[in-house]
């Protein structure tokens, strides 16, 4: 991308290094702080001003020298709140100079925002040291989060991905607590009474988004890698606050053996002398991958053997993994600029999950990736308001709506698709040539495309293109005829509404024809044309997109579907999770049938696989949530939901056996609350006795993976008591996971009254920012409250507002969250209208996808409420 497409600072000044000092730093009630940077740039050419980034700082005094040039004070200092830039004016021109030194004094604050130098509150397990700052009942950590632009909210700097620097870093805390930042300690001396400076090792050459630093009442568990790195293990740390240490165990376990992983199959060793990672009792995203010191929101790092759900361990296993792998992509070699942020995400995403591959096999990672990753990212992708993978970014304040499912979730679907054309190993080789060729630099997508087709031997930029920088993806098209098929690509839209000025993009699309007999090369051929004819294809079984590698979509002839659901002996568990997912978004679309859709599922009905049950289940609810206001329609899906899943559920029981794997017992947990949320009474009169007992003191009842079904089941069938409870049980859990369960259980509330209590509950103190979006998401989904959701939205704004939009990914993500799930088209204009006159900056592009998304639910409701009713009625699910 050209610079005049990105407001940047100018390139006449470059940052060297940044000598950083904070210091007076008060820990109670205005939490501001001084500090002291000296940079050290490179003027390429004499200049009178120096621009830099800053935002909600005071510059209290600044001065230059350079080489061979008196010293100068700014005679002038002005600042733009819009682009958050700060521009120093000197009396005289500041000469050409390799290395002058750019001092400034400044004061901020450690915000409650979760952006820049803030502070979190906590309940301390055991006993805190005496200086822990308090804040009410709570007591506070400190730490940073700076990506992607909020390191200007802690000290001035040249806050651009490509401007990278080397650090120094001092800090001034209590004598009792504990910093750490991106290097090793260096020193520590003593300052004021009770005080102490703590000073790091400078760090690499990195962006100043990846710089971090903490300080609090930490303790840590420690390993080391088994690899030797410059002839020595490197330690790898778990922090956490003190009293949670042994919670860090498993995610340890996991970091150490990661590093030693991507150490090898990278072909570089981890570069630093030490790899720290950190649990933030309030963080606004899953977990942060600043260099040598990892940030993770609780649930994301910290796991207990004994209490916690096992879904957590898949998530820690998968985050550790994935923030580890940015240590080189992203770290070592960095996007150009944050319009290439995939490069960083979506390489992350792929290679986390190929980790946890290569750590427990068991887990079947690539089913759970296929239904969601790629399926996640479909959904956001077939709408008209998606957004290329490389999306155009002009300025700071674009950049974090761009954080999600696109970059991440698509941008890692086309790599899993691109590696499996190229082989993994040839990938990998190609991945490390592009890491070795740009490390300690900055790097573009062409730049991947080039090494990986130096080690491929193929155009690689050719064919992947279109899937870079063109909005969307395709459906495949098929139709039979004896002994061949013929196959045509077009783009693929939730609403079915397809323009032809839409529909201009050829993509490369890899066939992966899976049958009995090879068709001539199809397995491997891709089609690069708009159609094209396969021959001698066996009539008895064949699928395409084998393994579901491929990011599109098939449409088979509906007595294809339903032949292949009788064959699925013949399929790998990620192409049934394709199937039934392709089926229902062509239903949705209109270009299938939503009963195509359901006898294919019947035909599953003694399925095994946890991740084929969770699609169809996640597809099944989607389409529940469209018609639920049509009680005959709603309660004939109901009942077909109770007769796909009542024998499994019934065969699977309450209790695990010994030695059960971790998927049979994530099969459990998602059937008892399937079974329970569409009525089937053995299963609501158990959850029932196991609540009872629980919130009796007997809290063995209810084994830890099937907290959140218990209590989904209890408060959607138990009325305010149940509900009371489980609030209860929010307010005294000590569980790592306890809240996050308790707020998506509490959305299955019933009752107009107690949705009020519970979203006046989630906006109160007692729930943090970073967990609101986890109650409303429960909400959305109940058609009980989702309408009162919107009312208390709506009635609330300047509370929602007020608590949300300190950080515009929080804001972002809760409103995107609340809102999609209606079917209304007077919804989608009422939405529309109340936002028309509000500033939505930061949140303008989730509120255009939440429009798109509910126009074509409206779409689906209105074309196929007959159609569906017709389904049930003929098959016996009603009687109406």
């Amino acid at each position: 991308m050209a610079a005049v497409d990105r407001d940047i600072l100018s390139k006449n000044i470059k940052p060297i290094n940044y000598d950083l000092s904070l210091h007076h730093l008060e820990l109670q009630r205005t939490f501001t702080y001084e500090g002291s940077v000296e940079i050290e740039l490179q003027v390429k050419s004499p200049a009178k001003d120096i621009v830099v980034n800053a935002h909600e700082l005071k510059i209290h005094h600044v001065h230059i020298s350079a080489q061979d040039a008196e010293p100068q004070e700014a005679s002038s200092i002005s600042h733009d709140d819009k682009s958050q830039r700060t521009t120093f004016t000197f009396p005289r021109d500041i000469p050409a100079s390799e290395a002058a030194l750019l001092h400034i004094d400044f004061s901020g604050v450690m915000n409650n925002t979760m952006a820049g130098f803030y502070r979190s509150k906590y309940k301390p397990a055991v006993e805190p040291s005496n200086s822990v700052p308090t804040d009410g009942d709570s007591h506070l950590m400190f730490s940073t989060q700076f990506e992607s632009c909020d390191a200007r909210r802690a000290f001035p700097c040249f806050d651009e991905p490509n401007l990278k620097a080397t650090f120094d870093f001092s800090i001034e805390i209590p004598e009792d607590l504990v910093a750490l930042s991106n290097m090793p300690e260096k020193g520590v001396q003593e300052s004021k009474k009770g005080l102490k400076i703590v000073s790091f090792d400078r760090t690499p050459l990195m962006s100043t988004y990846l710089l971090a630093w903490a300080f609090g009442d930490l303790e840590y568990v420690e390993d080391c890698t088994r690899r030797k790195y410059n002839g020595k293990p490197i330690p790898v740390r778990i922090y956490t606050t003190r009293g949670l240490k042994e919670q860090a165990r498993f995610g340890l376990r996991n970091a150490w053996q990661v590093v030693d992983y991507f150490s090898e199959i990278f072909g570089i060793d981890y570069p630093l002398p030490k790899m720290d990672m950190l649990a933030v009792h309030e963080f606004p995203i899953g977990a942060m991958e600043n260099w040598g010191l990892v940030t993770y929101r609780t649930t994301a790092i910290l796991f207990d053997e004994q209490h916690s759900a096992a879904k957590y361990k898949n998530r820690v296993a998968y985050v550790v993994a994935h923030e580890l792998a940015h240590q080189w992509f992203g770290n070592l070699v960095t996007m150009d600029w944050w319009s290439e942020l995939w490069l960083n995400e979506g390489f992350a995403t792929w290679v986390g999950w190929l980790a946890i591959d290569h750590l427990y096999p068991e887990f079947e990672v690539w089913s759970q990736f296929v239904t969601e990753a790629v399926q996640t990212a479909q959904q956001l992708d077939s709408l008209r308001a998606s957004h290329p993978i490389e999306v155009p970014v002009k300025d700071a304040m674009e950049i974090d709506q761009i954080f999600d499912s696109i970059s991440y979730l698509k941008g890692s679907s086309v790599i899993r698709m691109l590696s499996d054309h190229l082989g993994v190993e040839v990938f990998l080789r190609g991945v490390s040539d592009y890491l070795k060729a740009h490390a300690y630099g900055n790097a573009t997508t062409r730049d991947l495309w080039t090494a990986l087709s130096r080690a491929s031997g193929k155009d690689v930029e050719t064919f992947m293109d279109p899937w870079i920088r063109k909005i969307g993806f395709p459906v495949l098209t098929v139709a039979e005829e004896p002994g061949q098929i013929g196959v045509r690509q077009s783009r693929f839209l939730s609403t079915g509404d397809v323009k032809m000025e839409e529909d201009d993009v050829l993509w490369w699309i890899p066939l992966g024809l899976r049958s009995t007999q090879k068709a001539a090369g199809a397995a491997t051929e891709a089609l690069t044309s708009k159609e094209a004819t396969i021959r001698d294809v066996d009539e008895t079984f064949y699928k395409l997109n084998a393994d579901q590698t491929g990011f599109y979509r098939t449409n088979y002839p509906p007595a294809r579907l339903a032949k292949l659901g009788t064959q699925s002996d013949k399929l790998s568990t990620e192409d049934r999770i394709g199937l039934v997912a392709d089926a229902a978004a062509l239903a949705i679309a209109g270009e299938g049938t939503t009963g195509g859709l359901f006898t294919f599922m019947s035909e599953l009905g003694q399925e095994k696989s946890y991740a084929v049950w969770a699609q169809m289940i996640v597809s099944l609810s989607n389409i529940r949530s469209v018609f639920a206001d049509n009680e005959v329609v709603a309660n004939g899906l109901k009942e077909f939901t109770l007769k796909l899943v009542s024998p499994a559920t019934d065969n699977i029981g309450w209790d695990p056996k010994a030695n059960e794997d971790y998927l049979t017992g994530q099969l459990r947990a998602l059937l008892i609350s399937t079974a329970g949320g569409a009525g089937h009474i053995a299963t609501i009169d158990e959850a029932k006795r196991r609540f009872q007992r629980y919130i009796s003191g007997e809290k063995e009842a209810i084994h830890p993976n099937l907290r959140l079904p218990v209590f989904r089941i209890n408060v959607a069938e138990g009325g305010k008591g149940a509900y009371q409870a489980v609030k209860a049980e929010y307010l005294d859990t000590t569980s790592i996971d306890g809240q996050e369960i308790c707020l998506q259980a509490l959305g299955r509330v019933q009752t107009a009254e107690l949705v009020k209590d519970f979203l006046d509950f989630q906006f109160s103190d007692a729930v943090k920012v970073q967990d609101v979006h986890s109650g409303s998401i429960a909400l959305a989904a109940n058609p009980k409250a989702r309408d009162a959701l919107w009312q208390y939205i709506k009635d609330h704004w300047d509370i929602v507002h007020q608590k949300l939009s300190g950080n515009s990914v929080v804001l972002d993500r809760y409103l995107k969250n609340s809102l999609q799930k209606f079917a209304s088209h007077e919804t989608e204009k009422d939405i529309s209208r109340f936002f028309q006159d509000k500033d939505t900056k930061g949140f303008d592009r989730g509120l255009v996808q939440v429009s798109d998304t509910v126009r074509g639910n409206a779409n689906y409701k209105e074309r196929d409420e007959e159609l569906v009713l017709g389904w049930l009625r003929t098959h016996g699910y009603t009687k109406a």
